[in-house]
């Protein structure tokens, strides 16, 4: 093997390395949403968890993904440790079949379909497949799709590179003298788990392996220890992930690592006590792809059955090496671990912006109260909300501009815009509410009172925008495109009640019923009231344009104001809805 030889061994190993990753990433968001709400839904029973691990990683062709990502769930706290510990046994079992996939390359046959059947054989269809759609579709699921074709090709492409490179490695004695080196059981495990966590991923490993069976060199003796260190090195990215998280995430990873150091140690174990007296004949016999592949499978079976019935025995191992502390963390589910799953992160921004929004009306409609009494521990309430409201802000919006850095849907994208936007008016919402309770406030202390026409148009205007308020929250939270039209002919509404009940204090005024500074403070209550439907029309804007992707919002909300029989109509409800009477001069 010369140096040319080095750099085509190099370059397929390149290749199968971004295959695996062209494969996983976009395997992972075509079926990451709705993989990752199975494993949350369906995981009460470890059995459960064991198959959905198992199935998930099938899916998206990476154990590291699905361990990281079940590290970040529980760090989120959707999902308990206990939870987390059938889903990383399954993990383990369905990363082996990636290994089934390139030991499909050494099938030998003169019969076409079977031939059809090794991945060198139809991988180059794949490829074809794969680049029309990413080139010609504009469909982003369809690009997913053809994009995890390209990868299978690629890695496929990159197998058989490897293979072809290292081939002549059978007559070389440097590389015999090399294996022997590391003929020793822990040597191999050393040298699997090394390479492994370089890499970080044991099937990439395992392929790497596979392609080296090609040589004829790499016996039993010496794949089983490298093959478990491989499995060892494996944890490294969960322990990776857990960095950082909670006390409960860092044991989701500790489970992890005892699975594969408790469990497989416990079956190679078991396995080189019987040969001392049974001595396997198999044992100095060259491996095949396959036999990889067959062992590789085995030892995670074996482990996964031994361990399973146990795994509250484990939860409690893990618990005596990552003590309990007292854990307070506002934005749980907003963990950065997720980020991995951007489908489930920007799942979980979205509740927390919903809560966000529930705190700021909620402040708002009890400002609307204060107008009319003023309540000490009610206003106290209201600037804890505010607050509340402002650090909901600075976490959504700073954990949003992480998810839009991630590879996104068209649609998840479009929802993350929506959501950057939407945060903005619910925390000036709550600044309004503070507004509206120091305004409360300086007419408690200058001993102001409106007249009762003043009151009675006030009132008017406050079940107005709080009819308001509720139509926008209801066509946040619901994506409830009726709720969300019924706004913006409201928002009209409170827009000429603001200039009625100017007038008409102007009216007043006049008439020496009021005075100058009764009219600054009503001036700046109806300034508050006003902009609050704004940020309204704002909320139920965004939603109506995300539905009809359109971009636009003034224009969008433009269109739906002229020329819309629906819009007339509903002005004109309100409008008798929420009358005030003239002031006679």
């Amino acid at each position: 093997m010369d140096v040319f030889d080095c750099l085509t061994m190099l370059g397929g190993l390149c290749m199968f390395l971004l295959g695996m990753n062209l494969m996983s990433t976009n395997l992972e968001q075509c079926a990451g949403k709705r993989m990752s709400s199975l494993l949350l839904k369906f995981t009460g029973k470890p059995i459960y968890g064991f198959l959905l691990g198992l199935i998930f990683t099938v899916v998206i062709q990476s154990s590291s993904a699905t361990t990281a990502m079940v590290v970040g769930f529980v760090s989120a706290g959707m999902m308990t440790l206990q939870q987390s510990v059938g889903v990383i046994l399954g993990a383990n079992l369905g990363t082996t079949i990636t290994a089934w996939m390139i030991s499909l390359t050494g099938l030998q046959s003169d019969v076409f379909w079977i031939r059809m059947l090794k991945p060198t054989s139809f991988s180059p269809l794949l490829a074809l497949v794969g680049i029309i759609l990413v080139i010609f579709s504009k469909n982003q699921r369809k690009k997913e799709i053809g994009m995890v074709f390209l990868g299978f090709a690629v890695l496929m492409f990159g197998i058989e590179t490897m293979s072809g490179a290292v081939s002549g490695l059978k007559e070389s004695p440097e590389f015999r003298d090399l294996l022997t080196a590391f003929s020793s059981p822990i040597a191999g495990v050393l040298v699997g788990t090394a390479v492994t966590a370089i890499i970080q991923s044991s099937s990439a490993s395992v392929g790497i392996l596979q392609a080296l069976c090609s040589t004829g060199i790499i016996t039993y003796k010496l794949a089983i220890p490298i093959i478990l260190g491989m499995n060892f090195g494996a944890c490294v990215t969960a322990l990776i992930a857990s960095l950082g998280t909670s006390k409960d995430a860092k044991r989701t990873a500790m489970v992890h690592l005892l699975f594969n150091l408790i469990g497989k140690t416990l079956v190679v174990v078991l396995f080189y006590v019987i040969n001392l007296f049974v001595s396997f004949p198999f044992m100095s016999e060259s491996m095949s792809s396959v036999d990889v592949a067959m062992v590789h499978t085995l030892l995670n079976l074996i482990a996964a059955v031994l361990v399973l019935p146990f795994n509250n025995v484990l939860v409690r191992m893990t618990k005596l090496f990552v003590r309990s502390s007292d854990e307070k963390n506002e934005f749980r589910s907003l963990d950065d671990h997720l980020l991995s799953t951007p489908a489930v992160a920007l799942n979980n921004c979205e509740t927390a912006v919903q809560e966000m929004a529930m705190f700021s009306i909620n402040a708002m409609e009890d400002a609307l109260m204060m107008l009319r009494q003023y309540e000490p521990n009610i206003a106290k309430s209201i600037r804890d909300k505010e607050e509340l409201v402002d650090r909901y802000e600075d976490r959504t919006g700073s954990y949003l501009i992480k998810i839009s850095a991630q590879q996104l849907s068209e649609m998840g994208s479009s929802e993350a815009a929506k959501l950057l936007r939407l945060i903005g008016d619910f925390e000036r919402i709550s600044d309004h509410a503070v507004n509206l309770v120091e305004s409360a406030e300086e007419m408690l202390e200058k001993k102001f009172r409106f007249t009762p026409e003043a009151e009675q148009e006030l009132a008017i205007m406050e079940k107005a925008v709080s009819e308001i308020l509720d139509l926008a929250l209801k066509a946040f939270r619901d994506n409830d495109a009726k709720a969300a039209a019924a706004v913006e002919p409201l928002e009209q509404v409170v827009d000429n009640l603001r200039r009625q009940i100017r007038l008409n204090h102007t009216l007043r005024l006049q008439q020496s019923k009021c005075t100058l500074e009764h009219g600054f403070i009503l001036s700046d209550i109806l300034t508050n009231l006003e902009r609050v439907s704004d940020h309204c029309s704002n909320v139920a804007g965004c939603v109506l344009e995300t539905m009809h992707e359109e971009m636009d919002m003034h224009r969008y909300l433009s269109g739906i104001r002229s020329d819309n029989e629906d819009f007339s109509r509903m002005y004109r409800d309100y409008t008798a809805k929420y009358s005030i009477p003239e002031q006679k001069a």
